[in-house]
């Protein structure tokens, strides 16, 4: 397809994704008092554990609460509407791919997202434990006044952190898969991806406190395991299919050999290969005449 063809088509799936969206984002509306209610239990458990008085969490302006509805209406939406806009991203994208590729377009896909999804809930459930570290009790004289959207950004931003970080073990499948890194390499950074795992939990952990970084880092931990086991069994099945096709006992780094006998090609019927190449003087070409008037 030409390029104005490739923009007309770009055009017409973002306006059918933007149309899902908008539905999508007023479906939520009708049930947007209930997201928020779910988004404020957190707080509500802390507050009641740590005996605070008048818990509630203030709006600092008259449209501060409209507004905050009007978000996370557009963020369910985006989930209501997920199977639309990817559809239309989806259809795009895949006349450019190959078989196989889309065959790992629809595994990632596949994988990716119960895991987002996994880590949200672990942090919705982190999150009520590290307010009750962060908030001050109901005994200590200090009264604790959060503003509303302030806190559901807080939420938010913590369930998309964890659900990024359960992605990081399907990142190291597909460059397994992609044949950048071997299982046995993923293997032998082992020391150095727990340490990293452990350090990315503790910055985006709330509290300083060991529970929420183990709560993160260790599931984290099991799920890096588990994705050198998948690469190990990549390999093995790789390998083996290597070794069907006669080049099992090859090395990846092992030169094909290059040498043999110039004479060989003038004469096929002489067999066997020698360990120098012998230098032969090739006749020059004879020069092409030209005329003086040629073009």
């Amino acid at each position: 397809m030409p390029l104005i063809e490739h923009l007309l088509e770009l055009r017409s799936r973002l306006f059918k994704a933007c149309i899902g969206i908008v539905l999508g984002t007023i479906v939520s509306l009708v049930f947007v008092k209930q997201v928020l209610a779910f988004l404020e239990r957190p707080y509500d458990q802390a507050a009641r554990a740590l005996g605070m008085k008048n818990p509630g969490l203030q709006i600092l302006a008259p449209t501060d609460l409209l507004v905050l509805e009007l978000k996370i209406a557009l963020y369910v939406g985006l989930l209501i509407a997920a199977p639309i806009w990817l559809y239309q991203l989806w259809s795009f994208i895949t006349p450019g791919l190959h078989k196989n590729e889309r065959r790992w377009a629809y595994s990632f896909v596949a994988v990716a997202s119960p895991l987002f999804f996994g880590g949200a809930v672990l942090a919705y459930f982190v999150i009520s434990r590290g307010l009750e570290f962060l908030l001050p009790s109901g005994n200590s004289g200090i009264i604790a006044n959060l503003e509303l959207s302030k806190y559901i950004d807080f939420v938010t931003g913590m369930m998309v952190l964890f659900g990024c970080g359960f992605e990081f073990p399907l990142i190291v499948v597909m460059l397994n898969f992609a044949g950048l890194i071997s299982a046995r390499r993923l293997l032998s950074w082992w020391r150095v991806s727990i340490f990293v795992m452990f350090l990315f939990a503790a910055v985006v952990t709330p509290t300083p406190d060991p529970f929420g970084m183990t709560a993160l880092a260790l599931p984290m931990t099991a799920l890096y395991f588990l994705a050198v086991g998948v690469a190990f069994a990549h390999d093995r099945r790789k390998a083996k299919a290597a070794a069907a096709a006669g080049f099992g006992n090859v090395s990846d780094d092992e030169a094909s050999p290059i040498t043999y006998d110039l004479d060989e090609i003038d004469n096929p019927d002489t067999s066997g290969y020698v360990d120098t190449v012998r230098s032969t003087e090739i006749e020059p070409a004879p020069r092409r005449r030209y005329d003086d008037d040629a073009t």
